[in-house]
């Protein structure tokens, strides 16, 4: 049988052809032809890229300006692209949770329940089942295929303790025990070792979901505070313009090269990519040298499994600039 893909190949053998080409060339690739059209915005490729390892890790981020504009940034090949705008009814939506399950990117909360997500291969944003608890500023963290958020405030200003998972595949939110201690900060999640850890901005003790997920356990590890992440199982942060191997349980105290320049650089966001760490955008505020907030589009990246880990900066957003509103890691 002679394939529609490519001439003289079977179709399997076809899609593994596709399901090499980087997916910052999928939009060029759907404009070949329609069985072309098909396979790429077809599940079935994403399935291919994971059994041949052609998966990808693209950083997705949405900052101040333009409004509700997310772009995706490919490291690989240093290139942004720009997704279509996020139809929220909020102008300017803040103050969210941000995930990424299945190959697709989801933008919850934000001071309300909404849920949206958004389908990379069919280029679209959808409105998916609300959250049982309305919520900002609160922990948000994919493990293990679902969704899970915890504490945050509610649009009175009241921090609470709810937490709930998310079924991606059933569209559906189910409660999970409360956090055992709710703080009037706001908190964030990371994923240590398949486990979610909760920190309160401020706070020394630390909450890790147990048992899965049947409680939550409190340990006080006396964390650095600051921007933080995840490289290689390991936790960094952004500490008094020094980046450190976070101290703490199973985390020894090291100090990575400094990162003075951030010392004016206020809003910025902060992930682990690869091996790597990437800041990217914010604002630089008003100073001795500077009477005006400059909103930024840079990108720095700090290898940090390198010996001598040095900077180095990556092409500039393309689209988006300013305070970053959200980040995460989309794998397809």
């Amino acid at each position: 049988m002679v394939s529609t893909l490519l001439d003289g190949l079977p179709n399997e053998v076809a899609l593994q052809c596709l399901a090499r080409v980087p997916f910052v060339s999928h939009p060029i690739l759907q404009l070949v032809c329609r069985s072309w059209r098909a396979s790429v915005r077809n599940g079935e490729l994403l399935n291919v890229r994971n059994q041949i390892g052609a998966t990808e890790e693209l950083l997705c981020v949405l900052a101040f300006e333009p409004e509700n504009i997310w772009q995706l940034y490919d490291p690989c090949r240093d290139k942004w692209i720009t997704l279509p705008v996020m139809p929220s009814q909020i102008r300017n939506i803040a103050r969210f949770g941000v995930a990424s399950v299945a190959g697709k990117l989801y933008v919850i909360g934000g001071g309300s329940d909404r849920v949206w997500s958004y389908d990379p291969l069919h280029r679209l944003w959808a409105q998916r089942a609300p959250m049982l608890v309305a919520r900002a500023m609160f922990a948000c963290c994919a493990l293990d295929g679902k969704i899970i958020v915890a504490g945050g405030f509610k649009n009175c200003r009241k921090s609470i303790s709810e937490a709930e998972i998310y079924d991606p595949e059933a569209d559906t939110w189910e409660s999970l025990p409360d956090l055992r201690q709710a703080h009037p900060s706001a908190c964030s999640g990371l994923v240590i070792k398949d486990k979610m850890h909760v920190l309160h901005k401020g706070i020394s003790t630390v909450q890790i979901l147990e048992d899965g997920g049947n409680y939550w356990a409190v340990e006080d590890y006396s964390w650095l505070q600051g921007p933080m992440a995840m490289v290689g199982g390991e936790l960094y942060v952004l500490s008094n313009s020094c980046i450190r191997k976070q101290h703490g349980e199973n985390f020894p105290d090291k100090m990575v090269p400094c990162a003075s320049g951030f010392q004016s650089r206020i809003g910025f966001g902060m992930i682990g990519l690869g091996d790597s760490i990437c800041l990217f955008g914010g604002v630089i505020g008003p100073g001795p040298r500077n009477q005006c907030i400059k909103p930024l589009s840079d990108v720095d990246i700090l290898n940090v499994a390198s010996e001598r880990p040095t900077w180095r900066q990556g092409s500039p957003m393309t689209r988006c600039r300013g305070s970053i509103a959200g980040c995460a890691l989309l794998k397809i």
